[in-house]
Parts: structure tokens; sequence; C-alpha cells
């Protein structure tokens, strides 16, 4: 008896992911949970330098404004509710000093520039297509800051503005780095702030978008993190409290189809190494000073010296 219904999902055949690979992440807020499988396992990453990013839009300008190598100056910056903020930023770059958060934009652009520079994967997450435009300057914005919303416009982006904007984020990359592969996904996490219905409206337009702009053939795919969370985790125990955010185990879930379609199986055996290394990292003995827990200690930086030299950008 099958109690599941299961996606069918193939292994990708060609540029899957392996340690000399190079992985950028941007987007909404799944992205930093696939992040984090990544810093896990020791991948060499970049996961939203500019914090999380919900919708396209938001993502278009930062790409923007790194491959254009921007300088942050004081116009860039505001402040509220005793911080200094960015609209093009999430809160979590905000300071407390102006300067601050202006150095922390401009190294935080430099190092999406170089990144992009190099990357063998870049992969997109969208959250949402419903965005705010700050009516002062009449430009959308990353995140409002808690800024009175009677100061923007809340607008649904339609298919085609979808589709148009994550072209011209994949044709900016491209103009320095002509081989790398994009990897589009849609969060499974569901802004119900928004409304049930709105919510809906706003995911079709996403998987609308980008199945429109992939294609294969030009190293642009897509991986279906919507549809496992919402078809074969259908059940609310594999949510957080809130009732909206996949949980651990979904997550984890998720992340095991995604290392069966897009990471190279020459990697697995590292990745087996690495997790043993974790994981005796994080082991608590009963006995420190113990001849037994010196021997596995022992065994454990053998174990780190042998990954490390086969790459050594990992880093323990």
């Amino acid at each position: 008896m099958n109690l599941q219904t299961k996606i069918p999902l193939q292994p990708q055949q060609f540029n899957r992911i392996d340690y000399n690979s190079k992985v950028m992440l941007i987007g909404s807020c799944f992205s930093e949970h696939i992040g984090e499988r990544f810093e896990y396992f020791k991948f060499q990453k970049l996961q939203n330098p500019f914090g999380i990013l919900f919708h396209p839009l938001a993502i278009e300008t930062v790409v923007t404004n790194a491959i254009n190598k921007k300088i942050y100056t004081d116009s860039d910056v505001f402040f509220h509710n005793e911080q200094w903020h960015c609209y093009e930023a999430h809160s979590k770059l905000s300071r407390t000093s102006k300067d601050q958060l202006l150095d922390e934009l401009n190294t935080r652009c430099i190092e999406k520039y170089q990144f992009l520079n190099s990357a063998t994967h870049v992969i997109l997450t969208l959250g949402t297509a419903w965005a705010y435009r700050f009516i002062e300057t009449d430009s959308f914005v990353a995140n409002c800051h808690k800024v009175p919303q009677k100061r923007f416009l809340k607008e649904l982006l339609s298919v085609n503005q979808i589709s148009e904007s994550l072209n011209a984020t994949m044709s900016l990359i491209k103009s320095v780095n002509p081989e790398v592969s994009f990897i589009f996904t849609i969060s499974p996490v569901r802004h119900i702030k928004d409304g049930f219905v709105e919510n809906t409206l706003s995911k079709s337009h996403l998987i609308a978008a980008v199945h429109q702009i992939i294609e294969p053939r030009q190293h642009q795919y897509y991986f279906p993190s919507y549809e496992i969370m919402m078809d074969e985790l259908r059940d609310y125990r594999f949510y957080k409290d809130d009732m909206l955010h996949p949980n651990n185990i979904a997550i984890n879930y998720i992340w095991k189809y995604f290392q069966d379609v897009w990471i190279s199986e020459d990697t697995h055996a590292t990745m087996n190494d690495v997790d043993a290394i974790q994981k005796g990292m994080a082991h608590q003995p009963f006995n420190p000073e113990s001849d037994a827990h010196t021997a596995f200690l022992q065994q454990l930086k053998a174990k780190e010296t042998l990954v490390k030299s086969r790459f050594p950008h990992i880093v323990f």
C-alpha cells in the first residue's frame, strides 16, 4: 500500500555540484535552510550576502549593483527606530552606526561580485510575487524595515514582470560568468499575511514565470521544492508550530531530494566523512580525560586532515 504521492525526479546528467563547485544562494528564507546544509557539509558557497530577499525585483537589484560594483553612500541609507537601514537589504544588516552599515554594504557588494565571477551554480529561491513600492522614490524595496505602510504601495508582480526580471538577473550574471548554471526553486513557505487566496495567486505567478524561462540547454533548471512540500509532505507534522514554515524533518527531506538530483555521486563519500567529523566535534564525552576519548580525538583529527588534504578550502 502506497500512502504517499511521490514526485518523480531523476539525477541531473550534467553540471552537478561537487566540492570544486562554488554555489551562490539568493532569495527567500528557504534558501537559508538549504544554505545551512551546504555549510554543514562544507561546500564552497555564498549565501544571501544582503540577507533574505523575498521577491524577484529585490534579487535583480542586488545582482545589478554587484555586477556594476556599486558604491553605497549616504543617499542609500536612512535612520529609523534607532538604527540605520538600507531598503535594498534585509534588516539583519541594519546597524546603529551609519558608517558601519555603509562599510557592511560595500564589503558585501564586492564579495558578491567576486563570488559571481567564479560561481558554478546560482540557486534562486523565490518567495512571493507581492512587492512594496516606496512612494517617495517610486522604486521597489527588498524590506520595509517597519517604516509605516502608508509610505508604500503593495503590488502583485505580473508573470511577465517576474520573467523579465529573472531574465535580466541571469543576463547580468552571464555578462561576467557565461558558464554558470541556474537552479530556480519556489519557496514552500506560505505568506499567509498576504491572505490565503493572495498567497496562492502569488505562488502561481512565480511558478508560471519560472517555467517561461527555464531552458536546460542554456543551463537553466527548476527544482520542485514547493511541489515536494505541497504534494509529498501534505501533513502539518512537517511544519513548525506556526503551521507555515517547514520543520527540520521537511527541510532534510527536501535536501535529500536535492542531493539525489544535484550533488555528484562522487562527492557522497566526502560528505559522509564531513558528517562524521561534524558529529564527532559536537560529541560531549562523559570523561574528557579518558584514553578512549583521547584516541577518539586522534582518529577525528586524522580524518579531518585527510579531508582537508583533498579539499584545502574546507575549514572545520
